[in-house]
């Protein structure tokens, strides 16, 4: 029932890709901000409170829900998580950018891959090369691929149900949405989101990584890992993305131009730019 599941998610978002900026992260952000407005004080304890109360009960929740049906009717089951699935997996969110990135840049219409870039990462490169932009297409696929498949695949895999993916999913976007949100009125509220989503990603993203390796260049893919991952700012992503380029044989990281500012990044990989 578990790889059928699997088998018939991945079909059904190739087929029809879910929205989820339309319909799953509005729930969210509505969510977290009722949790927010209640339990934030600036408080790292409360954060813990708070994402306790919005997390778990939810993934206990799907799991109830699941092994009810389940009474009912296997085939019901097996629906059930196709459908939850469907919702918290996202392939076609991160192709559909490195498509349209790497058309426009066959195309030579840098303002547009400029543009597409930014808003795939959140921030502004109006001032980005083209090699530039090639690179955290890239990363971003390296990450997003692990993100929006990988790493769901795994927790689905461990947990009873389709609960996994749904605590996978829900602790992704907090880690998001409060842990990389700075100022005053977040104080250390989202710490806890941050740090509990760093030990969810340990093994999952060794794992990928993992995969990385075995289907590109082993040995370089190895080397990078053990000797450049722990440069980058985030350890999880640094090991994905030193992997990868370390398979691929190509050159990673390095400075960008980032809403007019120059970023100081370490270079991942061993092979061309």
């Amino acid at each position: 029932m578990t790889l059928v599941s699997l088998l018939l998610a991945l079909v059904l978002e190739q087929l029809k890709p879910f929205r989820a900026a339309r319909y799953l992260y509005p729930l969210l952000e509505n969510l977290g901000r009722f949790f927010e407005d209640r339990f934030n004080d600036g408080q790292a304890r409360h954060g813990v409170i708070a994402w306790c109360l919005m997390v778990l009960p939810l993934t206990f929740l799907v799991a109830i829900v699941y092994f009810l049906i389940y009474t009912i009717h296997p085939l019901l089951a097996l629906l059930f998580n196709v459908l939850v699935l469907y919702c918290t997996m996202g392939f076609r969110h991160t192709s559909h950018f490195f498509t349209r990135i790497h058309a426009c840049l066959k195309a030579q219409d840098l303002q547009e891959a400029r543009r597409l870039i930014g808003e795939w990462r959140g921030h502004l490169h109006e001032q980005s090369s083209t090699n530039e932009i090639v690179r955290l297409t890239m990363e971003q696929g390296f990450v997003g691929a692990h993100r929006q498949v990988f790493a769901v695949i795994f927790w689905f895999l461990l947990l009873p149900g389709p609960c996994g993916a749904v605590f996978y999913r829900l602790s992704d976007y907090f880690a998001r949405s409060w842990g990389k949100r700075k100022g005053p009125e977040m104080g250390e509220f989202g710490n806890f989101a941050t740090e509990i989503f760093s030990f969810i990603e340990w093994l999952p993203v060794r794992i990928t990584a993992m995969a990385f390796s075995i289907v590109g260049d082993f040995e370089d893919a190895a080397y990078c890992w053990r000797n450049q991952s722990e440069f980058w700012p985030n350890r999880n992503e640094g090991i994905l993305l030193a992997a990868g380029a370390g398979a691929l044989g190509v050159l990673l990281g390095q400075t960008i131009i980032q809403s007019g500012e120059p970023i100081e990044r370490p270079e991942l990989g061993t092979g061309d730019e």
